[in-house]
């Protein structure tokens, strides 16, 4: 990461929300409590902000998905630039609950969505009549509020990034429902026992929210360059595996093809030498054959004759 304890002091990271407010169960993360209000621990901020930055390397690095998660108005801006620039999907302005958990019908209406872009974007929705088309633009509008930034999603995310994990309850109970990890910044008035990598850091400051996002954008960039560096390597490596393969497939078949050739010659061969030899065996014993007949005959010739 490219930012220090003293980055984060600046930017208000340290600021909990009053003591009054504060969830016991972040006590691990807190500092101390003064003039009423909840300090932050930075030091167990910056590790945890780092345990979370290698998580995120991680997941990006062998190609998974990021899905994030603001829809607090302090915070819908930098997330949608930020989920923008990595290339994820983002939900910044209203979370559909069972858009996880119901994911089926979630994507049954993606597609209706995507199809009325493609009839807005080729004309059709422009020669239809202005009642029906009004009526699509309606859906349209209230379909964009929810489908933002979800377009190019076709399975569930591998992961959820969420600023003001109390703030979306929903979305986290959904994803702990279904075993998808969390990472999620951590106020002092919120409950880190249900997320995977808490942050602890003030979820309210846009200074705050930005700087935690430049560190977590900032860990997916470096994840996606190195899939890509993996990918052209596995291409590259596959297509020096198929030219192998080619020519060992042809030495295989030159050789089967001698062997087949050879065991061939060797049958031939085989073949003519006993013709040869069983030829000359019946000849002779034709030969002696003959030479017996005479015999008989000759022995039958030289006996007198009765009348004789």
């Amino acid at each position: 990461m490219n930012i220090t304890i003293n980055d984060l002091f600046e930017a208000g990271v340290h600021l909990g929300h009053q003591k009054r407010r504060w969830n016991p169960k972040s006590k691990a993360f807190i500092y101390d409590h003064r003039g009423g209000i909840s300090i932050i621990d930075l030091e167990k901020t910056y590790k945890q902000l780092e345990q979370a930055c290698t998580f995120l390397y991680e997941l990006t690095s062998k190609g998974q998905k990021i899905l994030f998660v603001a829809t607090k108005k302090q915070a819908q801006e930098i997330a949608r630039e930020a989920a923008t620039g990595v290339g994820m999907p983002f939900c910044v302005n209203r979370w559909l609950g069972g858009c996880l958990t119901n994911f089926e019908t979630v994507k049954r209406s993606l597609n209706k969505y995507r199809r009325f872009l493609a009839m807005e974007a080729d004309g059709t929705l422009a020669a239809m009549l202005k009642k029906e088309a009004a009526v699509i633009r309606r859906q349209m509008i209230r379909m964009h509020r929810g489908f933002e930034g979800m377009l190019e999603v076709d399975d569930l995310p591998d992961a959820l990034f969420v600023v003001d994990v109390n703030y979306e309850d929903i979305a986290v109970m959904e994803a702990n429902r279904l075993h998808i990890p969390v990472v999620g910044i951590v106020d002092t008035n919120s409950d880190p026992t249900y997320i995977r990598h808490p942050i602890p850091a003030n979820d309210d400051s846009t200074k705050s929210i930005k700087i935690i996002l430049e560190a977590v954008t900032e860990a997916i960039q470096m994840g996606l360059a190195a899939y890509d560096v993996k990918q052209a390597d596995s291409k590259r490596r596959k297509k020096i595996i198929s030219n192998e393969e080619i020519t060992g497939d042809n030495a295989v078949t030159m050789d089967a093809a001698l062997e087949s050739e050879a065991a061939k010659v060797t049958d031939k061969d085989e073949e003519a030498a006993l013709a040869s030899r069983e030829k000359p065996t019946t000849v002779i014993r034709r030969r002696r054959t003959t030479k017996k007949v005479e015999e008989k005959v000759e022995e039958k010739s030289s006996e007198p004759t009765e009348k004789e």
